[in-house]
């Protein structure tokens, strides 16, 4: 994953460098420049830290790195949900679901993300969408639950065209 997103960067026309940068800085953006910090050598890491700053180039602007303005912080934010639903957006969760993935650790796995990150974009589906969401990909409904982690495949009634004939019952799985 770490790659395609520095494809993305390309092609967006951002330029990449991993620099060593002092501090506790992981990552930084600037106009039209992405900096990773050359010594974090998780590539899980650095995917989770390319995403978010991939996050402010399409979500923020100006200089925000004093994160006492609430300002500044709700852009911080912002990049990091953006972070979240590039990297663990419900496609992905059904993809694993339909594979039979059963823990959080192959789910960070699969995806190529860290636990961390997985259980904060987690978290902050559960805080922007309540404890479920309804999902539909390609005529197929899930119902994905956030807390525990888990995804219902919602099956139809036989002879049953209307939204009313759903089950809310189906194959389970994912469950952590």
């Amino acid at each position: 994953m770490y790659e395609i997103l520095q494809e993305e960067c390309f092609k967006l026309k951002i330029d990449f460098q991993e620099k060593y940068i002092n501090g506790t800085i992981k990552g930084l953006y600037s106009d039209n420049v992405i900096w990773v910090n050359k010594r974090i050598r998780s590539t899980r890491l650095k995917t989770c830290i390319l995403a978010e700053e991939l996050g402010h180039h399409h979500t923020t602007g100006g200089h925000i790195l004093d994160q006492k303005s609430l300002v500044n912080v709700k852009q911080e934010l912002r990049a990091r949900y953006w972070a979240y639903e590039k990297l663990v957006p419900f496609s992905k969760i059904v993809q694993a679901f339909k594979i039979g993935i059963g823990n959080r650790y192959e789910f960070a796995d699969y995806l190529g993300v860290t636990e961390d990150f997985l259980e904060l974009a987690l978290s902050r589906y559960k805080e922007k969408y309540g404890l479920f969401k309804e999902y539909e990909e390609n005529e197929e409904k899930y119902i994905i639950y956030f807390d525990p982690l888990r995804v219902i495949e919602v099956y139809k009634e036989d002879g049953d065209s209307s939204n009313a004939g759903i089950s809310r019952f189906g194959k389970e799985n994912l469950v952590f």
